[in-house]
């Protein structure tokens, strides 16, 4: 990774505007600063996010400090003990609203950025788009996109999303991802847009883009380490975490709750951690911390299993036939780990459980109500999987996928087969009212939530 250092801190100069590099931590440094002001000038801007990036790429890269405590302290903003790229957002965010007229001290920005400051001048189209996750050719109808181009910051104007998920063939070398994604930042920024997830899909071994194509740590199926224990989990999910952190992507679809169960199940196989339950709950575990403290939100998935189905649910619909008590005395038990754990999300599988629904439990309210928040009582942030998969796109179009899934109990809408069509089949559910707008409220509050913890997204047309 280090021979990516000098391309971030690079980037970095690019997004803090004014051009200037990271703080110094020398003898004229005061014992205490402004929260925010990390090099002391008065000013909250882009220079002090820059110093942010920089150390945190230091950090990152061999362990080395330049902060002083003082610049330390001021530098985590957002006062969850570590300073990394989410305090840098934090501050570039307070700077963008800064310039279209908020009149606020910074430490007060910080304290009462609440979800529903942030709805309350909300329309319902934008609080539907921030319901979905999509591809960013998807948003920009372009294909196969690796910039941010003119037809992406028209389209965060028209569809401003909850977020982009990117895959092999949007990635290039480590300075074009983080052209792309920083520029994208600054587009939905100017857009007025909440603050974006960016998400990929690394889980080490075979799923795994930015190692595939940027060169980041190669690592093993994740059940090559199954008898190494959960230290050596949550290192790995550390180093993951840290590594796709440096390119802007604050969201990662791992780590793999499933337990592989069937050995004719190819899906999962080694992806899992473990094929006993026990294991796999305790690596798991392990895994959101280490997610976590490499500074990206992580995403349980697949609930309510998908280790013991036969069959692909990209092609077409994957059926587990365990009883709902086996699942509680199984599958569930990495779950409640990583929920235990602070996971940030769970994603919903398209799996059909017989024994409990006939629908895929992504569109199944016995499933996501019935199950995840009532039996395990998770009330975090859920998301669908990818809904262009066969399981769901060959039996329903994108705009009764995207109801019923909301109808179910889900948050986010990941990657529908149409997001045009998938947005208003919501927005005239609620217009028919077959959905209610508190409905669609409850699901931006979870997200918004979310989103303030880390990413701290200013109230809209405040």
């Amino acid at each position: 990774m280090k021979k990516y250092i000098a391309a971030l801190a690079a980037f970095s100069i690019v997004i803090g505007t004014c051009g200037t590099s990271a703080a110094s931590a020398d003898a004229d440094t005061p014992e205490t600063l402004p929260l925010g002001d990390i090099n002391g000038d008065g000013l909250i801007d882009g220079r002090d996010a820059t110093a942010v990036l920089t150390e945190y790429t230091v950090v990152s890269a061999d362990g080395g400090i330049t902060f002083t405590d003082a610049q330390y302290t001021a530098a985590d903003v957002n006062t969850d003990l570590n300073v990394d790229a989410r305090d840098a957002t934090a501050i570039l965010s307070f700077y963008a609203r800064q310039s279209t007229g908020l009149d606020m001290p910074f430490w007060k920005y910080m304290g009462g950025i609440k979800a529903e400051n942030v709805m309350e001048n909300m329309t319902l189209h934008e609080k539907i788009c921030q319901m979905f996750i999509v591809r960013p050719e998807a948003l920009a109808g372009e294909s196969d996109t690796t910039a941010a181009t003119a037809a992406m910051k028209n389209a965060l104007t028209e569809y401003p999303v909850g977020g982009l998920i990117y895959f092999s063939r949007n990635l290039i070398s480590p300075m074009q991802a983080m052209n792309m994604i920083g520029t994208t930042k600054q587009y939905a920024a100017e857009a007025g847009a909440v603050p974006l997830f960016y998400g990929i899909d690394e889980e080490g071994g075979a799923v795994a883009r930015c190692a595939e194509v940027l060169g980041t740590t190669a690592f093993q199926p994740m059940y090559s380490y199954k008898d190494m224990g959960a230290e050596t989990a949550y290192a790995n999910a550390k180093r993951l975490a840290t590594d796709i952190s440096l390119f802007g992507f604050d969201l990662d679809f791992a780590p793999v709750a499933d337990t592989w169960s069937n050995y004719n199940n190819t899906v999962i196989g080694t992806r899992a951690y473990s094929d006993d339950f026990a294991k796999t709950a305790e690596l798991v575990e392990a895994a959101v911390r280490g997610f976590s403290d490499g500074g990206v939100f992580c995403t349980l998935k697949h609930f309510p299993g998908h280790g013991n189905t036969a069959e692909d649910s990209h092609y077409s619909s994957a059926v587990s036939y365990r009883t709902a008590e086996q699942l509680k005395n199984n599958e569930y038990l990495a779950f409640e780990s990583g929920i235990s754990a602070g996971a940030d999300m769970i994603m919903i599988g398209h799996i059909t459980v017989p024994d409990i629904d006939t629908l895929p439990a992504s569109l199944s309210q016995k499933i996501v109500e019935g199950q995840l928040r009532g039996v395990l009582g998770y009330d975090g942030v859920i998301i669908t999987d990818a809904l262009n998969m066969g399981a769901v796109a060959n039996s329903y179009r994108s705009s009764v996928a995207a109801v019923m899934a909301v109808e179910a109990g889900c948050d986010i809408l990941l990657a529908p087969a149409s997001l045009t069509e998938a947005a208003a089949g919501l927005e005239e559910a609620v217009k028919s009212g077959s959905l209610t707008e508190d409905r669609i409220d409850q699901s931006v509050k979870r997200i918004l939530t979310l989103k303030t913890k880390h990413l701290i997204a200013p109230p809209i047309n405040s």
